[in-house]
């Protein structure tokens, strides 16, 4: 699968958004990949999952045990990469602010994670993921995300293999260019901005 033909599956699924978006991290962004709305087509997730997989070094994929994925963005998308990968998927909750396992999901010492989320932007939330990975005993083999929207910078400490790379500028909220200052801003995702 192309970038072309990725970004295909997110414009059918109308799922990238033009605006002013205010992202989890607190940044804000002229454009926004909705990836619930490009999942919500249950052949479409197939689609893309199975690609993602195919970009992962077989060796590598062959010591994923299963995947882990952070709520809410990454249930879905970790979902389908267990499928497509052959193996479980569970996730992980922030109940009090501080990401863990709940609802009787556990790792074994030692199992081998496949850490997915569907959006990377900075890299926090999945270097808090990976983190939990390990309190619950797992080790974390590599991560993966439908979009890696960073513009290069996340280093998440594993290797990283996202579907596509959007690289589209990001500001602090005072720090807007014009064109985006005059745009009333929206918080599309489903958790807080910093």
């Amino acid at each position: 699968m192309t970038e072309d033909d990725v970004l295909a599956e997110f414009r059918a699924a109308e799922a990238l958004l033009e605006g002013h978006f205010i992202l989890s991290s607190g940044l804000r962004s002229s454009r926004y990949l909705q990836c619930a709305r490009v999942l919500m087509d249950p052949a479409r997730g197939a689609r893309l999952s199975e690609a993602l997989v195919a970009s992962i070094p077989e060796e590598l994929r062959a010591q994923i045990d299963i995947v882990v994925s952070p709520a809410m963005g990454g249930v879905i998308a970790g979902h389908e990469m267990g499928r497509a990968l052959g193996v479980e998927a569970v996730f992980l909750e922030r109940p009090d602010g501080v990401f863990e396992l709940r609802r009787g999901f556990r790792l074994a010492p030692g199992q081998r994670v496949l850490m997915m989320e569907d959006v990377v932007t900075t890299g926090l939330s999945s270097r808090e993921a990976i983190a939990a990975i390990g309190r619950a005993g797992g080790v974390t083999v590599a991560a993966a995300a439908l979009v890696d929207r960073s513009n290069g910078t996340a280093d998440l400490g594993v290797p990283f293999f996202p579907l596509i790379r959007l690289d589209v500028p990001t500001y602090p909220a005072d720090a807007l260019p014009p064109e985006l200052a005059t745009i009333p801003a929206i918080k599309p995702g489903s958790r807080a901005a910093a």
